[in-house]
């Protein structure tokens, strides 16, 4: 795959690297600061891929670093992403903070980590639980008096079919958590009217089962053989998931890694209307204050319930002396992000409040737009036991061959705002 990995600076400077293959030039890096040069002269011809005298330049960016790898053959430039992303998450778990700083002090256990987790170019180990156990930040001294049985090694996990988990683990209670959390990212016009959705899931895991369970995870959805189920879209499973089963017989199952992990995340496009919607209106008197007045409904059956619903509502950044009028929750004017904060601890489908707020501008201004505010109301909000495209745990069976214990298996539905839930407001 990869010939040799680079850690950058943000001028490109090859601070710390691993030559795995010895077919690409020691110097070839010296050719990546001119790369970046290009890029910054040419942003919309910038490419994440560059191709110099036969050496293929793959690279990402993360806080003041560049990942750089090389590679001279057609290589699965997929496959050299994934790594190097898998690399900062890999860095970031050992160091908290994946910066140059972090480089220069660590380099050590980073060679360290470049040797386990790539061979001559092959992604080997990214798991950081199984790193962890072998690979640690600290030296340890070893005891005068070890038993003799004792014998030093890596982890069994490692030389097993299963490098994700360990032998031996065991629980007096055994259980499964799942959750299915649905991300809800939404752009609607005044009139309410759904200009874009799109809905980003994922299932969450957590596994306190004893010894080596193999689990069997059941969902109406069209990937599973079910005609009437929910049609998902970029389908990423975690490396647990048997995938050529999942090909053949589309079931999932797998031995999952002890504790938490993401089993599996998916995004759906489907039309959607709004879970919660806002009207707002900003009126303007004579560019000396500025009158709001804003409803909001929650468009959810009548016994779900949206919890910790917060609107953020725009105003001028010199608006100052607020004024509040509302019939439920609370308001907080936030001046530092030029915002009105409308928290509704609990929010009833069906229901629906209002307020109204006044704002003075003391700044004089010719202009009749100058105090006009062009970004949109933002809306956070998570609603329990419900997820919007209709997706559902038809069954979760866990099955340990060896020890047949008794299992308990639990599931939770949360649909939340994405990150873009947002509204626009009328010119």
């Amino acid at each position: 795959m990869a010939s040799a990995i680079h850690f950058c600076d943000i001028k490109g400077k090859s601070l710390l690297s691993r030559d795995y293959k010895g077919d690409v030039p020691s110097n070839a890096i010296e050719h990546f600061p001119f790369i970046l040069v290009e890029a910054d002269e040419d942003p919309a011809q910038a490419s994440p891929v560059v191709v110099y005298n036969d050496v293929n330049y793959c690279y990402i960016t993360h806080s003041n670093l560049y990942l750089v790898a090389l590679t001279k053959n057609n290589s699965n430039v997929a496959q050299v992403f994934l790594f190097l992303h898998k690399l900062v998450q890999v860095l970031t778990d050992y160091f908290k903070e994946l910066e140059e700083e972090s480089i220069r002090d660590n380099f050590v256990v980073i060679y360290e980590l470049l040797d386990e987790m790539m061979d001559f170019g092959t992604p080997q180990i990214t798991e950081t639980k199984m790193l962890k156990e072998y690979i640690t930040q600290r030296s340890y001294q070893l005891e005068k008096k070890m038993k003799k049985a004792q014998q030093l090694g890596p982890p069994s996990a490692i030389t097993n079919a299963v490098s994700w988990r360990n032998e031996g683990i065991v629980y007096k209670k055994n259980e499964a958590f799942l959750d299915v959390i649905e991300s809800v990212n939404m752009l609607i016009n005044p009139q309410g009217k759904v200009l874009r959705s799109e809905i980003l899931g994922k299932i969450q895991v957590k596994s306190h089962l004893s010894g080596m369970p193999d689990l069997r995870l059941g969902l109406n959805d069209k990937l599973t053989n079910n005609a009437k189920g929910v049609e998902m879209e970029d389908v990423k499973f975690h490396q647990c998931v048997r995938l050529s089963k999942f090909e053949s017989e589309k079931i999932i199952t797998f031995i999952p890694p002890d504790g938490e992990f993401e089993l599996m995340s998916y995004r759906l496009s489907t039309p959607l209307k709004p879970l919660i919607w806002v009207d707002c209106k900003i009126n303007r008197h004579d560019n000396s204050r500025i009158e709001i007045l804003c409803k909001v409904k929650a468009q959810i059956k009548k016994k779900s319930t949206a919890n910790n619903v917060e609107i953020l509502i725009p105003i001028p950044e010199d608006a100052d002396s607020p004024k509040f009028r509302y019939s439920h929750g609370s308001m907080k004017w936030v001046p530092e992000k030029s915002v009105i904060v409308w928290k509704l601890k609990q929010f009833q489908g069906g229901k629906e409040y209002s307020m109204a707020a006044q704002l003075g501008l003391p700044s004089v201004s010719m202009e009749e737009n100058a105090h006009e505010v062009k970004r949109p109301v933002q809306v956070k909000f998570q609603i329990p036991y419900f997820t919007t495209s209709g997706i559902q745990v038809r069954y979760l069976r866990i099955n340990e061959p060896k020890l047949q214990y008794q299992s308990y298996p639990w599931v939770r539905y949360i649909t939340q705002s994405g990150d873009d839930y947002t509204i626009r407001l009328q010119d």
